[in-house]
């Protein structure tokens, strides 16, 4: 420990400085990424129906409302897209 008489050299300031902003670089990264994962929303689970997917995409904008009309006629001709019960 006291192998240089009490006293760092230059090579040891600069060691030290480095080690330290590292390991608060290192810290800092670690609480963000736990932050980040934390306070994600979690992902639905429920499949989304396709009438609630078409009416999304036109109230969007995506597709306009003869596209929507025309889907939805189609959807609900076959059957598709409606709840299960």
């Amino acid at each position: 420990m006291y192998w240089n008489g009490h006293d760092m050299n230059g090579w040891g300031w600069f060691a030290m400085s480095i080690g330290t902003i590292l390991l608060w670089a290192a810290l800092i990264t670690v609480a963000v990424l736990l932050f980040r994962t934390l306070s994600r929303t979690p992902e639905p689970t429920h499949p989304v129906s396709a009438e609630r997917l078409l009416a999304e995409r036109f109230a969007r904008g995506e597709i306009d409302e003869e596209e929507y009309r025309r889907r939805m006629s189609v959807m609900r001709a076959d059957g598709v897209g409606l709840p299960k019960s």
